[in-house]
């Protein structure tokens, strides 16, 4: 059977299917084909311990989004179809060795008083850095909107200059120069309030002592601290839920069990997509890979069919360390021993100093399974009951970063150096270091569910390796670099063909930015040539 439509969409992950939705917004026939039974992603909202208990698998924090470009445009319509947030006002805090914990809040004076605790100069400089975020904010997050390079970004950077001054350019550019341990040291003594801010780094693969690592934990720590933390009501999955529902209503079509076995090329032009099992999708205008470059060049595309020096860049595109999952179904949440209200915030990092973060970083990267691994202990029932059943909870345990192949234990305790062998006693360690803080965590849980590397993977062939990021954020392969020097605005050497997603500008997270600017480049390119 052939089928034709405007264009093909290859991955039903969010970014591809916010393409989709601006492309049949403007009256294009769009297909996307998703290899798995449902669409997401990495964003996955599913029972995987016991029945009633709602897990997201994967992605769970939908800050970028309520502040993107694609919610502002669409977020009425998502409503329509049943997404909705809860908002944690209690957003994030630490929990360190010595017993201490430190929490950050919507409220202001409470996120002071909780760090004065340590150090009343650094509740001041807190106070201090926030205002300086407030101040670059709306000239700094309007550029993750915009492609790089563009006349746009450059107008951006102007306006910002007339606001800030002369000096805006030169700070932005130390900023994205700065680690995050040059950084937070260079506002904070307290070694508790560097490390609560650098933990943030570790969500993507910065650990303090990482040059270009500082952007993120920065704008992470002090947007959380100004709007919460948003939660999908129900479960992260309801976003994509609503986001197929919009499509459909819009007249495109998400096709799940349709794996893509390669892209139809001719004559430098791609014209659509054979599915595994034969079937041909032509594409009229575009065909658009929501998959990592080295998915999409190598395996849907021979090698052959472009040119040498963008393959040999392909070849060289960088994957992070992997993650590991733990998902809990629980009695009731943890009892943390340093504060009886850490129990109400969405997120608690388990992350020790900045040293910590640094030698669990190193470890990884060396292959060998860190001791004492940063963990994010989510606790989302703690805001949105309806994740399990009544009086029931649900923790979620990302734990940055772990190595994609084992080669040791830096603990010497676990042997297997293969993760189906060691995955269980790796969740044992984990639950260890939960226990460490929180004593009687284990006898309240019920049923776990951990996901390896290999795990992450399989169900998302995106997160190579178990890199959650579907690639590196280093600055050689950030912001116009990203994907690969030269090609970082969707296109590639094929005519017609496109590329979104995590591994292209604006990166990973739940922001929807790659597919919306990617939707609203083919639409505006169609209208132009038009007129």
């Amino acid at each position: 059977m052939n089928a034709d439509a405007d264009a093909v969409v290859i991955g039903a992950g969010h970014n591809g299917l916010a393409s989709a939705i601006v492309l049949a917004r403007a009256g294009w026939d769009v297909v996307v084909c998703e290899r798995n039974e449902s669409p997401g992603g990495a964003i996955r909202t599913e029972e995987v311990t016991l029945p009633g208990y709602r897990h997201d698998l994967f992605a769970a924090n939908l800050n970028l989004f309520m502040g993107s470009a694609f919610f502002a445009e669409f977020g009425d319509d998502l409503a329509r179809h049943g997404f909705s947030v809860v908002t944690a006002q209690r957003a994030y805090g630490s929990v360190f060795p010595d017993g201490r914990f430190l929490g950050v809040e919507q409220d202001p004076e409470a996120t002071r008083a909780s760090l004065a605790q340590v150090d009343p100069d650094d509740a001041e400089a807190w106070e201090a850095l926030h205002a300086r975020f407030a101040a670059i904010a709306p000239h700094l997050f309007p550029l993750l909107g915009v492609p790089l390079p563009s006349v746009a970004a450059v107008r951006g950077l102007l306006r910002g200059t007339r606001a800030l001054g002369r000096r805006w350019p030169l700070d932005l550019a130390r900023l994205l120069a700065q680690s995050p341990r040059e950084l937070f040291e260079e506002h904070f003594v307290s070694p508790e309030v560097q490390a609560l801010c650098a933990a943030w780094g570790m969500h993507l693969d910065f650990p303090p002592s990482m040059s270009g690592g500082a952007l993120f934990p920065f704008l992470e720590s002090q947007a959380s601290a100004a709007n919460g933390m948003a939660l999908g009501r129900g479960g992260a999955g309801t976003l994509i839920a609503a986001m197929v529902g919009l499509l459909e209503e819009k007249g495109g079509e998400v096709r799940c069990g349709a794996p893509v076995d390669r892209v139809m090329v001719d004559g430098g032009r791609a014209l659509g997509v054979q599915l595994v099992g034969g079937e041909r999708l032509r594409a009229r205008r575009a065909v658009i890979g929501n998959v990592t470059p080295q998915a999409l060049f190598g395996q849907l595309i021979p090698p052959a069919q472009v040119p040498d020096e963008f393959e040999r860049r392909v070849r060289a595109f960088r994957h992070g360390p992997a993650t590991f999952m733990l998902h809990l179904a629980m009695s009731d949440l943890p009892d943390w021993s340093a504060s009886a209200e850490a129990r109400d915030y969405a997120y608690i990092h388990v992350a020790g100093y900045l040293e910590d973060m640094d030698l669990a970083y190193v470890r990884a990267v060396a292959g060998r399974l860190p001791e004492h691994p940063t963990l994010v202990v989510g606790q989302p029932t703690a805001v949105d009951p309806t994740r399990a059943p009544d009086g029931e909870h649900v923790l979620w345990v990302q734990v940055r970063q772990v190595p994609s192949a084992i080669h040791g234990d830096a603990a010497g305790e676990i042997e297997a150096r293969s993760w189906d062998e060691a995955k269980e006693p790796y969740a044992d360690r984990i639950l260890d270091l939960i226990e460490a803080h929180a004593p009687g965590t284990r006898d309240k849980v019920r049923a776990r569910s951990a996901w390896s590397p290999a795990d992450l993977e399989a169900a998302d062939p995106n997160l190579v390796g178990g890199d959650s990021l579907a690639g590196s954020h280093h600055l050689m392969q950030h912001f116009f670099l990203r994907p690969v020097p030269g090609w970082s605005r969707y296109r590639t050497p094929i005519d017609g063909l496109y590329l979104c997603g995590a591994a292209t500008w604006p990166g990973a997270g739940v922001g929807a930015g790659s597919g919306h600017l990617l939707g609203q480049q083919l639409t505006r390119s169609r209208t132009r040539r038009r007129r």
